[in-house]
């Protein structure tokens, strides 16, 4: 019974993830959707610098998360560890 509750706990939290959560917006992309609409409405060479700064932004927003134990929410509890790099990509990161 616990293993059936953690397999559906664990699918519940991977439907909403997937389908009910919208990704946060880090400020550089919500600066070039405000100003230019798109990445590719910028000249290459401006396109390079936000590149820059879209990676210096995830590299400050992995390190500042580093690397959590979270708790499960939900029926069954269980711990386990996020890093800074899976918090990027599931807040941040559009597929």
């Amino acid at each position: 019974m616990k293993k059936d509750l953690r397999a559906l706990e664990s699918y519940l939290i991977t439907y909403n993830r997937l389908y009910n959560m919208e990704k946060k917006q880090t400020a550089v992309k919500w600066l070039i959707n405000e100003h230019f609409g798109c990445i590719e409405n910028c000249t290459p060479d401006f396109r390079n610098k936000i590149q820059q700064a879209l990676e210096k932004e995830k590299q400050q927003i992995v390190k500042a998360y580093g690397n959590q134990l979270k708790k499960s929410r939900g029926v069954s509890n269980y711990e386990y560890w996020m890093s800074g790099e899976e918090y990027y990509n599931e807040t941040f990161k559009s597929e």
